[in-house]
């Protein structure tokens, strides 16, 4: 990450144009809050790839919000589109109109969470295996330049995370997604989560995938049991393998297999943000409390004077 970090800041200097990759089934939660700070008031164009796994009536509103703020413009894209450079060439020149010939071509840098599409995509673009990829995170490791086309250079970075998730449900909505991975959660807890919230909003999609007639009132516990027993994830004595529940539930959200989800609506995500933000800020004054009692405590800094000591 400090790599990627500093390959940006010192690049962002002469870029026309800033895209950022988003995986359109999670575009609040693949969008890395340390983008803004490091590319400052760039012209930015949110590209929510992987559309063709999201839930389209979900994805419209989400370019919508995008395309309402400033300096921005947002495109939907699908990694196995054959000609998706067309778009993503159209929409970088209208965030910067005076580049993109030979005397001032359009330099552009394209970032993203891991394993969210980007070397399918470059791969796509360029008609040849450009860059690795893979369905885990972390593939790209380097900083390379492409060119896109005549007086179109584009720039591609190592997918990277923020050190810390401050929005519990993206933290689940990035593992189920798989740009975590697999040793820094439980799958059980993650599908967990994912049930959670399919049961409210994609009944019908579970029911048919599983075979089963949701019950009123039924729990996330409850549904990953039964999956495992439908799908024959029995140990001895009946119990129920919840590992491997777990995995077909993430695997066939991954494939879209239970079919188009989106995991969030732009009014979902602003309201986690704003809990995450409250909650985060609480840590932060009790931390900054403790730090403080610390440096009294060592004679760091003079205690606060009592007020009949005044």
């Amino acid at each position: 990450m400090h790599l990627t970090k500093k390959a940006i800041s010192e690049r962002i200097k002469e870029i026309d144009v800033v895209i950022e990759l988003l995986d359109a089934r999670l575009p609040g939660s693949s969008a890395n809050p340390m983008l803004a700070e490091l590319t400052g008031a760039k012209p930015a164009l949110k590209v929510l790839n992987k559309q063709d796994l999201a839930d389209p009536a979900r994805t419209a509103p989400w370019l919508a919000h995008y395309n309402s703020l400033p300096g921005t413009r947002a495109i939907g894209l699908d990694a196995s589109m054959s000609t998706p450079a067309k778009a993503l060439i159209e929409a970088c020149h209208a965030l910067a109109p005076s580049r993109g010939s030979m005397v001032k071509p359009m330099r552009v840098l394209i970032c993203g969470i891991p394993n969210v599409g980007k070397s399918t995509l470059i791969n796509t673009f360029t008609g040849k295996r450009a860059t690795k990829t893979g369905d885990e995170a972390g593939i790209t490791k380097l900083e390379q330049r492409i060119v896109l086309a005549d007086g179109f250079y584009l720039w591609d970075t190592p997918g990277m995370l923020w050190p810390r998730i401050i929005v519990a449900k993206s933290g689940y909505n990035l593992a189920a997604s798989g740009a975590i991975g697999r040793n820094a959660f439980e799958e059980e807890e993650v599908a967990l989560e994912l049930l959670d919230y399919l049961i409210p909003h994609y009944p019908e999609m579970l029911e048919a995938r599983y075979k089963l007639k949701l019950a009123p009132g039924v729990t996330d516990e409850q549904l990953l049991e039964e999956i495992g027993r439908k799908r024959g994830a029995v140990l001895s004595k009946g119990r129920i393998n919840l590992q491997k529940a777990a995995e077909i539930v993430i695997y066939e959200f991954r494939a879209a297999t239970l079919g188009r989800i989106t995991l969030e609506t732009p009014e979902e995500f602003a309201q986690w943000l704003a809990a995450g933000q409250k909650i985060d800020a609480e840590r932060q004054v009790k931390k900054d409390l403790i730090e403080t009692n610390r440096l009294i405590k060592f004679k760091k800094i003079p205690r606060p004077a009592k007020p009949d000591e005044a």
